[in-house]
């Protein structure tokens, strides 16, 4: 296989076949994070490389191209249900370009509307995988300095999209020579590579390459009284092995809202789905799908930095180790999607339909008792379908395990249903619980008590107020350039 190196392959061979025997005590909650690192010194603002590395930034900046704002609840509302009593049930957009991140956690009703650096729902860490000023603040801050705080005390700081200084030491002197020196500047990901047998200063290039894309791309849960990111990977990074890790530590993101049932979020287990499918297993890179070297029209060889879908790049990606045309590839990546969504609304309808059977057992007086063995088996379903539904490509990157994890949580939520029958039936109800009608994101807010309008109301104050605070604040300290709209 063309790229792969065998220093990678065996730390795939390590990550796949041995996690279950590693275990460092500090992979969880460290006893104390690490504290300010004056020495470590980070250039984060994206456009002071611009006339130095033009052609990578101008194909950074191509990643704008997408600038369409699609709400993947106006798509499938199911998700309103799912995710009941949690602020992902008010608004979720399907993911854009690199470029838009700090855009995009703005505006998200999810992180509410602050008028100032201590209100919001939300903490520093949901900035976490942003941009590249996030290592720099968690150098000059501490881990604690940096989590224990308000997502809004430091917005105007948070202001470089993912570039960088998110994967490359922008101030040594290799990266003044035109060389990658990538870094992992973060030190939970640093921790949490070591545990599952990655130390990064001992990776090759290739290694290196996917390691930095773990910065973001990964699961992880806030920790603490501080909120600091976490990575579940003692286990392993299978589904399996961190649900383990949460039921563990008896971790719940949330209480949903009908069913009372202790939930599991997922962010965006990219990492972990790659390194367990046949890409993976196979040392094929995140680089080399979607960060190939092209040439430039006056014929410089560069690495493409407008990550992007690896169709769009076809010659220099699939086409390095695929004999088939294009047209083929993409057909069977089609069919492969295909499959997985269809087992994955399959799978959402049923844990719907628990969710509100649920309710209804408690409306008719179930007790705690009765009820806890059908919520873990729904807390379970719905970790196997957000574990599949949050990765970036995991129809692409890995489709049997994908189908796989949702069987399971089919089965899950079978189990979910029939004890929840039963329980039903204890306390007189034997007809079939009507769900009802969330066929529009609209109705099945409406159904869940979501005033969305009002938090639309309050975001767009805060984007009209505090927001041009922020960005007037960061040009006079250099973050972002003078003439930045």
């Amino acid at each position: 296989m063309k790229h792969v190196s065998k220093q990678l392959q065996n730390s795939l061979l390590a990550l796949t076949t041995t996690l279950g025997c590693l275990s460092m005590a500090w992979a969880g909650v460290p006893a104390s994070y690490e504290g300010p690192k004056p020495d470590l010194k980070i250039e984060s603002a994206n456009h002071t490389f611009a006339e130095k590395y033009p052609l990578q930034y101008q194909s950074w900046v191509a990643t704008k191209d997408s600038e369409q704002v699609d709400s993947a609840l106006e798509e499938d509302p199911r998700m309103v249900v799912l995710w009941g009593g949690y602020l992902f049930s008010h608004d979720y957009n399907k993911p854009r370009g690199h470029y838009y991140a700090i855009t995009d956690v703005r505006n998200i009703l999810r992180t509410g509307a602050p008028k100032d650096g201590d209100s919001g729902p939300q903490s520093m860490a949901c900035w976490a995988c942003k941009g590249p000023d996030v290592p720099r603040l968690i150098a000059e801050k501490g881990e604690d300095g940096y989590f224990d705080a308000k997502w809004a005390k430091y917005g105007a700081e948070m202001v470089n999209a993912i570039g960088c200084a998110d994967c490359h030491d922008t101030t040594s002197k290799e990266f003044q020579d035109g060389k990658p020196a990538l870094r992992v500047a973060r030190p939970h990901v640093l921790r949490a590579l070591e545990t599952v047998g990655w130390k990064f200063d001992q990776l090759d290039k290739h290694g290196k390459r996917v390691a930095v894309c773990a910065n973001c791309h990964v699961e992880y849960y806030f920790a603490g009284k501080t909120k600091a990111v976490t990575f579940p990977w003692d286990n392993g990074v299978d589904v399996d092995s961190i649900e383990k890790y949460y039921d563990d530590i008896d971790f719940k993101d949330w209480t949903h809202s009908l069913s009372k049932a202790p939930m599991l979020k997922a962010q965006h287990p990219d990492f972990e789905i790659w390194s367990l499918g046949t890409h993976g297993k196979n040392g094929v890179t995140c680089i080399d799908c979607h960060m190939p070297k092209v040439e430039s029209k006056d014929g410089k060889i560069y690495t493409d930095h407008k990550i992007g879908n690896p169709f769009d790049n076809f010659e220099f990606t699939c086409k390095t180790c695929h004999e088939q045309s294009k047209e083929s590839l993409q057909e069977r990546v089609k069919a492969h999607k295909k499959e997985v969504k269809d087992v994955m609304i399959r799978l959402e309808d049923q844990i719907v339909r628990a969710h509100f059977e649920a309710k209804a057992a408690w409306d008719a007086g179930a007790t705690e008792e009765e009820m806890k063995a059908a919520l873990q088996d729904i807390r379970h379903a719905q970790w196997r379908w957000d574990y599949s539904a949050a990765s970036h490509g995991g129809h692409m990157h890995a489709p049997d395990v994908l189908l796989r994890v949702l069987g399971t949580g089919l089965d899950k939520a079978a189990d979910a249903r029939t004890k929840l029958a039963r329980v039903l039936a204890i306390h007189g109800i034997t007809h079939e619980i009507e769900v009802p009608d969330i066929s529009t994101k609209e109705k099945a807010q409406a159904v869940m008590g979501i005033d969305y309008a009002k938090g639309k109301r309050e975001k767009e104050e805060f984007l009209r107020t505090v927001v041009p605070q922020w960005e007037e604040e960061a040009k006079k300290k250099g973050l972002l350039p003078a003439d930045a709209k």
